[in-house]
């Protein structure tokens, strides 16, 4: 009991620095977030293909995934705020290319496939820096933050992101319908603008003593093996890699906005920032009371409840069911973050993070993005309503192969 009753929920972000970081990250992810909800929402407006949608997925996820290892390795051996800085002015300058895309000017002169092919190009650009500044934030925040208040850290960090996430897609579907694709990528730009305003105010990090000495593929092997042979950590990753492939609905939220739902872009938005509502709920409950007992049998309930809602989502011709289905998805897959991302805080040694945090971003990237993809090629195959279907029934699936298969994941705790 004297665990609980001590228990302050607000110990990291009382430490200045790591607030700084937190307001940074939260000016960044939303305006990236935004650019991810308006980038769906054009590509199906200049293509009217829902296999469109995908291919953003997967012009994104090639680059992020190609060069995540190396990353880690650049990560490890790197000062860390310069990192991070450098980042977030190339996302900079690639929401500034997708503003001139959009310009009145430039519909004139170019078609709308060769727009498109042009966003495609810019997307597959974001996921290169992306495989780079993804990682640096979890690095940053270990830095910052003392070991013992890492679990805390840990549950912010991912309230942050989530609190971001709900923001720039409500926003941003919001925004679409107002100020139109040019206005939306304005706004786009200066959230990104203020968020380098804000990192500047960090302390360098440099790197760890003996990193640099490491040749690259010695490093990369390094940091494969930690993961491989730290069965808690494989397994949640892996359990999330396949969960969140097969349950990629959200790729297809255009879809349902524009021709099932029948609610336009505001509706879009707001089904687009439903799955972040749910997580961001849940992960303010779990800083005022995290989870003591029994972690990884409560990951597993709650991917396969995520994957129930994707079903119901799929069936439902009903906004508000819809959205209700995809808020309490968001909540269980809240839980799924959570626990995922503290195991990875705990279980990583400090020289090793840049990593490790790439090997994890591999497998974050390679779900949600090859997920986008596989809901826009299986769309194609069998239809907007049965793909969401194939895809939530496939998450129940691995979820129960996981339960047999990997006892150790479903009996750990922290």
């Amino acid at each position: 009991m004297a665990r609980r009753q001590n228990h302050d929920p607000f110990k990291a972000i009382r430490i200045p620095e790591y607030k700084n970081l937190m307001a940074g990250r939260f000016l960044f992810i939303m305006g990236l977030r935004m650019m991810g909800t308006l980038v769906g929402w054009w590509i199906y407006e200049l293509t009217n293909d829902p296999l469109a949608i995908g291919i953003v997925g997967l012009s994104e996820v090639i680059p992020a995934v190609s060069f995540a290892l190396y990353a880690g390795h650049v990560i490890d051996r790197s000062e860390k705020r310069f990192m991070i800085i450098r980042g977030a002015m190339l996302y900079l300058t690639c929401a500034l290319t997708l503003l001139l895309l959009s310009s009145y000017h430039t519909a004139n002169i170019l078609s709308s496939h060769t727009i498109a092919l042009c966003v495609y190009i810019v997307i597959f650009c974001t996921g290169i820096i992306r495989a780079f500044t993804g990682p640096v934030f979890a690095v940053l925040v270990a830095a910052i933050v003392p070991k013992a208040h890492l679990q805390n850290a840990t549950t912010w960090n991912q309230g942050i992101w989530l609190s971001a996430s709900v923001t720039g897609h409500a926003l941003g579907g919001l925004f679409i319908a107002s100020l139109g694709i040019t206005g939306t990528l304005a706004v786009i730009c200066s959230l990104i603008f203020a968020a380098i305003f804000v990192m500047l105010r960090l302390k360098p990090k440099p790197a760890l003593s003996g990193n640099s000495e490491k040749k690259t593929l010695e490093s990369v092997k390094e940091g494969i093996r930690f993961v491989i042979k730290t069965k808690e950590v494989l397994g949640a990753l892996s359990l999330d890699l396949f969960a969140v492939l097969f349950g990629g609905a959200v790729a297809m939220i255009p879809v349902y906005a524009r021709d099932i739902l029948q609610v336009g872009a505001t509706g879009f938005g707001w089904l687009n920032a439903a799955n972040d509502v749910g997580a961001i709920c849940i992960v303010i409950t779990l800083t005022l009371f995290p989870f003591h007992r029994q972690q990884g049998k409560k990951l597993l309930l709650a991917v396969a409840g995520f994957g129930t809602c994707i079903i119901i989502f799929a069936l439902s011709k009903i906004f508000w069911l819809s959205f209700a289905a995809l808020m309490i998805g968001g909540m269980l897959d809240g839980i799924s973050v959570v626990i995922r991302g503290t195991i990875l805080q705990l279980k990583t040694p400090d020289h090793m993070r840049g990593r490790v945090m790439s090997v994890n971003s591999m497998f974050i990237n390679s779900s949600n993005e090859l997920g986008q993809f596989e809901s826009g090629l299986a769309a194609r195959l069998l239809g907007v309503v049965p793909s969401v279907v194939f895809g939530g029934s496939m998450t129940l699936l691995v979820v129960i192969t996981t339960w047999f298969k990997a006892p150790g994941l479903r009996k750990m705790e922290y």
